[in-house]
This record gives structure tokens, C-alpha cells and sequence, in this order.
């Protein structure tokens, strides 16, 4: 049995657990709050920050996990890289988590092995993104180099709009880096997740495109999988496998790309199973969460089989908390239909609460209605 210490007890993490569990698998899920979703299905739990560099180190000392699993950004990930070198391992690997842990970082990887991206730049204060900006040439994209979920992001479209986007950026940033990626404006005709699964026997398994919608920054919904040209599709998965490889380790990454009339660009990766990816709870034989858990313990990966599914996010629109749930049954009346409850202590103004599932003709309206039938009710 392999004891797994879980960094982030979110949604996804709660998934992964499930799947976990179900290999055998002992899991301490670790949030900086009490009843995260991931902590209700694990064995045990533990609440702290994990960019607290001594809790982080007290919480490994104490549980030895065989793995450790980063499930979010805000994680002292230098920590993981030294005790990657005392003999834990880190999922995939400590690089890839400090790397993939800020938007910089990754991208300057990317960049040094010749992947297509938007172009960008850095800056550190608002008159240093204004001058940034002028330089790529509006309008612009601005994210904290450290989030999740959205926070933070904007476009600035004239220079008017700069020391507005500076400060929601401050407000939306994880971690204890003031400082933002400023990106040219893609008029892509649609966006794609590639789920890549690396196993340690060095093969990289592919997903089927996963299309997805944003709304301040933050997916929508998605569905699986986005007919794409076949030249593009395979300049996509060269250039995941490129990266993935780079990052080394096992495990399932999340990576996105823009993908316009001529090209495909490489946008952002994730080490770790994705937002857009939980249509996979439908689509998919294997959810990517399994294919997380698989890749990690070293256990064959068969064909993946896919079907046509979409995901369509419930959205909280208040600050409250104890929330309940209204329209679940009809939301699920229809066959073919499901809905995921997160199981979050709290809400807040378009925090994400549930996730309505559709499978077969006309997926993606189908989950759009059931999520719409959701009501997020709170004290």
C-alpha cells in the first residue's frame, strides 16, 4: 500500500482520491483550511499553509509518504526540491512542480526548447507592465505568475486599463511573488486541453482535445473531444510530449494551447490532472484522475476509450457558507446526465461548486442546461 501526502484538497484532489483509494492507496490530504473536499474521502487529514516552509516540512517528517502530490500552486516548492534529494518522491517530479508552480517559469522552459508561444513579458510594478504592454502592443493578457482558477487575469485593451489590471492581479496572486506575465492578445478559434500522461517506462499517452470556454480567466465548460485538424493535433502532442519530457517524472499533465486559422501555440501547463478535464468523469473509460493514480504507481495504461462529453460548471454568487444544493434531481433527470457536488465549506461570488456532466448527441447543451437547473443556496 503506498501512503500519498496530497498538497491541496480541492476538487480535483477529492477526484484523485477516489481513484486512488480504489488501487489501494493510503492518502493524508492537506489543505490551509478544515473539510476541503479532497480531506472528506482520505484517510487522514492535515490543515496548513503549505508555503509555511516548517509545516510543509513537519507535515513530510511526519507521514514519510512514499509520494508526494502537489494538487495546487501556492506549495514551497523548494522545499520539495530538497526533499526530493533526501529520497522522496515528488510527483512528477520536484522541477516540475517548482517550475510549473509560476507562469514564468514554465514558459522561459518552453521557450529554451523552441515551442511556439504568445509572445510576453514580465513586470514587477505597474509602471514596469505599462511599459511591457506598449512594447508587446494592446490589447494584452496579465496573470499573477502565481494562481489558479482564473484569479487575477485580465486584458488590459489601452493603456487606461493597466493600473486596474496591476492591482486585480495583486489581489488574485498566490504566494509572495509581486509579479505578473504580460502576453499578447491570441485571436485563437478555439482553446484545447491535451491531457499527457507520462509513465515511468518513458511512453506519453494521449487523451482526445479537450475544447473548453473561459469566463474571467476560469473554465466554463468543456467538452471532449475538439475536432481539430490532424497536422494540428499532431503539432500539439509534439510539443506536450516535448515539454512533458523535459519536466520528466510520471503522471498525468494538463497542458493548453490557442489554436488559430494557421498555427498551434502553446499557452499554459499543469502537472497534474486539469479544471477542463473533468468531462473525463463522463467521456472517458478512464477518468483523468485514474489516469493520474495509474501513472503514478507504475500500473498499465489500456486504450483509452472516449465518447462524446461535455462539463458545465455551477457557480456560487454570494459569500456564505454550509451551502446546499436545489434542481440535482432534475438536473440528472435526463439520461445520460450527472452531476458532481465539490463538497466546499464556503462560497464566494463565482466560486465553483459542482460540475454538471453530459455524455452522447448534443453533450455539451445538455450539460449547459442540467448546470443551469443547479440553485447554490447558503446561510
Amino acid at each position: 500500500m503506498k501512503k500519498i501526502l496530497l498538497l491541496g484538497s480541492g476538487e480535483l484532489g477529492k477526484e484523485f482520491v477516489i481513484s486512488a483509494k480504489r488501487l489501494g492507496c493510503y492518502v493524508v490530504a492537506c489543505d490551509s483550511y478544515a473539510g476541503a473536499p479532497a480531506m472528506q474521502v482520505a484517510d487522514e487529514c492535515s490543515v496548513f499553509s503549505m508555503l509555511d516552509e516548517a509545516a510543509l516540512r513537519a507535515a513530510i517528517a511526519q507521514h514519510q509518504p512514499d509520494l508526494i502530490v502537489p494538487e495546487i500552486e501556492a506549495i514551497r516548492t523548494e522545499v520539495l526540491l530538497e526533499v526530493e534529494k533526501e529520497g522522496f518522491e515528488v510527483i512528477p517530479s520536484a522541477r516540475a512542480a517548482n517550475l510549473t508552480m509560476n507562469r514564468d517559469r514554465i514558459r522561459d522552459v518552453a521557450v529554451g526548447l523552441g515551442v511556439r508561444t504568445a509572445k510576453f513579458s514580465y513586470a514587477e510594478s505597474a509602471a514596469e507592465l505599462l511599459s511591457q504592454a506598449k512594447a508587446i502592443g494592446f490589447p494584452v493578457v496579465i496573470k499573477p505568475v502565481m494562481s489558479s482558477s482564473g484569479k487575477g487575469q485580465s486584458v488590459a485593451k489601452t493603456e487606461a486599463d493597466i493600473q486596474t489590471s496591476w492591482e486585480y492581479a495583486c489581489e488574485g496572486m498566490r504566494g509572495d511573488r509581486r509579479r505578473v506575465i504580460v502576453e499578447e492578445f491570441i485571436h485563437f478559434e478555439f482553446e484545447i486541453t491535451l491531457l499527457t500522461v507520462r509513465q515511468r517506462n518513458g511512453t506519453t499517452v494521449f487523451c482526445q482535445p479537450i475544447g473548453h470556454v473561459q469566463e474571467r480567466g476560469d473554465y466554463q465548460y468543456s467538452w471532449q473531444p475538439q475536432p481539430m485538424k490532424p497536422e494540428y493535433l499532431k503539432a500539439a502532442e509534439q510539443m506536450a510530449e516535448k515539454v512533458t519530457s523535459d519536466l520528466g517524472g510520471a503522471g498525468l499533465f494538463g497542458v493548453e494551447f490557442f489554436v488559430t486559422k494557421d498555427e498551434v501555440i502553446f499557452s499554459e501547463l499543469s502537472p497534474r490532472p486539469h479544471d477542463t478535464g473533468m468531462v473525463t468523469l463522463i467521456s472517458q473509460n478512464l477518468s483523468e484522475f485514474d489516469l493520474h493514480a495509474r501513472a503514478i504507481l507504475d500500473l498499465p495504461i489500456p486504450n483509452i476509450d472516449t465518447v462524446e462529453g461535455a462539463s458545465a460548471v455551477v457557480l456560487a454568487n454570494q459569500d456564505g457558507k454550509d451551502p446546499t444544493f436545489t434542481g440535482v434531481a432534475e438536473a440528472m433527470s435526463e439520461p445520460g446526465t450527472d452531476v458532481r457536488i465539490f463538497g466546499k465549506p464556503t462560497t464566494r461570488p463565482y466560486r465553483r461548486m459542482a460540475v454538471a456532466l453530459a455524455k452522447g448527441p448534443n453533450a455539451l447543451e445538455r450539460a449547459r442546461a442540467a448546470a443551469k437547473k443547479i440553485g447554490v443556496v447558503t446561510l
